[in-house]
């Protein structure tokens, strides 16, 4: 056999065992991420990191741009939506949290997205992938399967593979914003979203306090003063929470602002 043939032979084989490698690699990120492609081409796209694409383009450069989009989008319409109460920077503080490179990292290893990379030689040779590398997969195959199954595909998926991070975010976050914290357990645990009634007024026009509480379904939680409907509210939630977890109550109801 000639050099050249036996050359040509080793890269037919080279070249079967890769298209091997990667059909499995494609049969079990689908199975990982519990989504099977209708065109499957799309997931070999967000795999490649451009050390094993053909040419830039063929990477998943475009996917991870896109995908860091709908990421963004889909957690700010989901902590909207779960956060009535949470203000604008609150929200901004979560939702940073959450689409991080680190968190986005970190739930792609959780998921075993670091098995499934298509790379290079040059990058096969470190013993683990960097949390950056794994981060940018993540957003590609979020928008892979954007384009593959559209966005509610995308929004189960990512409500799934995020809750804990949402979470934590929130307990991270949201400290002192008693009336989500509330309203997250008393949706969770009693199927009732609360209500807030205004009991009492107390003191001049230039200096007033208000008296109120919460109610959760036919509940009524003891009531807490404050010296604005804002913070009587606060107060409130704070008091229900502390009734509901039997724990003293923080604000009690004979205790004005003034008397502080």
């Amino acid at each position: 056999m000639s050099s050249e043939s036996s050359l040509a032979n080793e890269q037919c084989a080279e070249t079967t065992t890769k298209a091997s490698e990667t059909s499995i690699k494609l049969t079990k990120c689908q199975e990982l991420i519990d989504y099977q492609f209708n065109d499957p081409t799309l997931l070999h796209s967000a795999l490649t990191h451009a050390s094993g694409a053909s040419h830039r383009l063929a990477s998943n450069e475009r996917l991870e741009f896109l995908g860091d989009a709908i990421l963004g989008m889909i957690v700010c319409d989901w902590l909207y939506e779960e956060f009535p109460e949470y203000s604008e920077g609150d929200l901004t503080k979560i939702k940073s949290a959450v689409v991080s490179r680190r968190t986005c990292g970190r739930v792609a290893q959780t998921l075993g997205l670091d098995h499934c990379l298509i790379v290079g030689r040059g990058v096969t040779r470190n013993r683990s992938f960097p949390r950056s590398l794994v981060s940018d997969v993540f957003e590609a195959i979020i928008a892979a399967i954007y384009l593959d199954g559209g966005l509610d595909a995308v929004r189960t998926l990512l409500k799934k593979w995020l809750r804990d991070e949402v979470a934590c975010a929130f307990n991270n976050q949201g400290a002192g914003n008693f009336k989500s914290s509330l309203q997250q357990l008393a949706q969770r645990d009693l199927g009732h979203t609360p209500i807030y009634k205004m009991l009492r007024e107390s003191g001049p026009d230039h200096c007033k306090c208000f008296l109120i509480a919460a109610i959760i379904n036919d509940t009524q939680f003891q009531g807490a003063w404050g010296t604005n409907k804002k913070e009587a509210e606060q107060r409130a939630a704070s008091n229900a929470l502390a009734e509901l977890q039997n724990e003293p109550i923080p604000y009690p109801e004979d205790k004005k602002p003034s008397d502080e």
